[in-house]
């Protein structure tokens, strides 16, 4: 116990005074502290003056004893809420005090929340407006902060500048509605929290305490299922059920304000046979590369999405005119013409690009996209790596189609196809080197069907694998058939689709039907284009190699119109490089330019040249001028059935 002045007579036992927990203090008239037991030391932090004033230490506006219970704030940082009763005792008024903040007032609070809260509260804070009047040490460790480093601190400080809106609100509100709030974490890492406030009246204030609940787990599981259903797992990027929710918002603005939009279905062209060839992991791999590319696309008019498998959708915004969508469609097509790196190996891949228009072809999110998907089958289905506008006359031929595609089926099971041979010349000699084999589906109620119409439609259904190896094994037999006939012995050539060509098991089929059918390898030749040539580099020089092994030669189809890549036509194993018709039929001084350098080329890397398309004597003069090794071409014949093979043979070539 202090006393402030000798031989002062106290109204109370001395060791019931010094022994009391509570703290009891006695002041004078002008409110200096003439005695306090140690209790009122400690709850007011008192420093050693030799006359303190209560006045110092508490916001007290009168000393008036009232008799009645109050609740003030210690002046002394950081602040305090006591709870104070005073009465006069003779000459001197006796203070009562006691702890007002949180240690008063838990208990109660968590009482009358407990029906309000589901499970467990964490921490419990008492605050003034936006300030941190106390806080229980669970709630500061919720923060990461200590407890003294809180107390007087903005509740502002601990929650995200997102939501300083949304607290502000609560506080100023009369309403105890509980609410979700963004927590930093000292170290400055999110924690999200549930808010349940309740109200204190403190003298003419309302104080709030609160409950306060991490609920981090829950939002990043809701977080974690919101991004299942709108984000693509693989890629990162939104999904299509996102894309039509943000097709649908851009109508609804694009009606309000008279804006155009235009919707991008992309495809990945050969993707499945990549997939199929080197594994899925590999494809998912390209796909994120894919994927990332697309990302540089991102500007502010743009939305990206995928759709499935090799599938994307781009929303483009703001298009005046379809002008607009054909530059950004080609700008997406030309993105494609440098290699994707992928696990070290280059790939080159292209894409094919449907576009449907709002409002001139749709004004309903699914079907802008159904058009767009339609449109891109079809310039997929025709040239690849280009775009196609949908148009409503493009729905016309579906039924056809459909019809082909069924028929197309039972063809391949009842082999309703035969084969049609083209002769290939050699210059010198000017006799039959080789022949093409050509297949023709023999339709019982059309007649012949020229492969143009099927075989793009055979790639799309994977029946041109089946049909594929029917061609090979077909020309091979008939082969070795001319040959033990006494016919001369010439190479067979056979193209090979895309598909077929990235089979994995390719050169074991091929070594098989040569075993079948007993034609020696150096008479069978297989053509690939550039584009499947470029599609993986490893995968194709270990292909050719084993061709090669065999003793099968490979000829690079339509040479000049692809990539044309030096480093491949130099680094595969091949035997001929063919140049394509469209070099011959059309002589501008670029295109003679160019099949001079492919000649030259191809004879510097010791490569057989032969150019197809021959369809007039200029023509041969002009190759014959330039050296060329090879030809073929009406000029010479039209493809034919196997029954005219043997009067080629027999026909003077002049």
């Amino acid at each position: 116990m202090r006393k402030t002045e000798e031989n002062l007579q106290l109204p109370i036992h001395d060791w019931i005074f010094e022994n009391l927990s509570d703290a009891v203090l006695f002041v004078d008239k002008e409110g200096q502290i003439v005695a306090l037991n140690q209790s009122t030391h400690d709850l007011l932090q008192l420093q050693s003056d030799t006359k303190p004033y209560i006045t110092d230490y508490l916001n007290l506006d009168s000393l008036t004893p009232t008799g009645k219970e109050l609740m003030i704030r210690t002046k002394k940082k950081p602040e305090k809420l006591i709870l104070l009763q005073s009465i006069q005792l003779g000459d001197y008024v006796c203070m009562l005090l006691k702890e007002g903040g949180l240690q008063a007032n838990k208990e109660s609070v968590v009482y009358s929340l407990n029906n309000m809260i589901n499970g467990p509260y964490e921490g419990i804070v008492m605050y003034d407006g936006d300030k941190i009047v106390d806080c229980d040490q669970a709630f500061a460790s919720l923060s990461g902060y200590n407890r003294s480093e809180l107390l007087g601190e903005s509740v502002l400080k601990i929650v995200h500048p997102n939501d300083h809106k949304k607290l502000i609100k609560s506080v100023e509100s009369e309403r105890t509605s509980s609410f979700t709030v963004k927590g930093i974490r000292k170290d400055g890492s999110d924690i999200y929290t549930e808010i349940i406030p309740e109200i204190i009246n403190v003298k003419n204030n309302q104080l709030r305490i609160a409950i306060v609940r991490n609920i981090t787990e829950r939002v990043e599981n809701e977080k974690q299922i919101e991004f299942m259903a709108y984000y693509d797992e693989l890629t990162d990027l939104p999904n299509r059920n996102y894309f039509q929710k943000v097709l649908k918002d851009e109508i609804h603005s694009a009606i309000l304000n008279s804006n155009k939009l235009a919707v991008h279905f992309i495809d990945l062209d050969y993707f499945k046979h990549i997939n199929d060839t080197l594994g899925y992991h590999f494809g998912d791999r390209l796909l994120k590369s894919c994927a990332d590319r697309l990302k540089r696309l991102f500007v502010e008019d743009v939305f990206i999405a995928r759709v499935t498998g090799d599938e994307f959708l781009v929303l483009q915004r703001d298009v005046d005119k379809p002008e607009e969508a054909e530059e950004f469609a080609q700008k997406l097509i030309n993105s494609f013409k440098q290699p994707l790196n992928v696990d070290g190996y280059e790939i080159y891949t292209s894409v094919s690009i449907g576009i449907s228009l709002f409002p001139d072809l749709g004004d309903h999110a699914s079907q802008l996209i159904k058009q767009a998907d339609t449109a891109m089958h079809l310039i997929k289905e025709e040239n690849k790596n280009d775009y196609q506008i949908f148009k409503t006359s493009l729905t016309e031929g579906f039924k056809e189609r459909l019809t082909m595609e069924n028929e197309l089926h039972k063809a391949i099971k009842n082999q309703d196809f035969e084969l049609f041979f083209q002769p290939q010349i050699e210059m010198k000699s000017k006799k039959i080197i080789g022949l093409e084999a050509l297949c023709r589906w023999n339709h019982p109620e059309k007649g012949l069907i020229p492969p143009k119409e099927f075989i793009p439609l055979s790639e799309k259904t994977g029946l041109i694998v089946e049909l594929g190896d029917w061609v090979i094994r077909e020309a091979c037999r008939q082969n070795k058939l001319w040959q033990d006939l006494g016919l001369p012995k010439v190479k067979v050539s056979v193209n090979l689709s895309a598909r077929q060509f990235l089979q994995r098991d390719l050169v074991r089929n091929i070594e098989s039907i040569l075993n079948e059918t007993g034609l020696d390898p150096q008479y069978l030749e297989l053509e690939i284009t550039e584009s499947m040539a470029m599609s993986n580099e490893q995968f194709i020089i270990e292909t050719l190699k084993g061709f090669q092994q065999l003793g099968v030669n490979v000829a690079l189809d339509d040479f000049g119109t692809g990539y044309s890549s030096l480093k491949y036509i130099s680094q595969f194993p091949l035997s001929k490089l063919k140049i394509d018709r469209l070099f011959i039929q059309n002589r501008t001084e670029q295109n003679v330019a160019i099949v001079k350098t492919i000649i030259h080329l191809s004879h510097s890397l010791n490569l057989k040249v032969i150019a197809e398309g021959v369809e007039n004597e200029e023509d041969l003069l002009f190759l014959n001028g330039e050296n060329c090794d090879e030809v073929q071409g009406f000029y010479f014949s039209k493809p034919v059935p196997v029954k005219e093979v043997d009067l080629l043979f027999n026909k003077k070539l002049s």
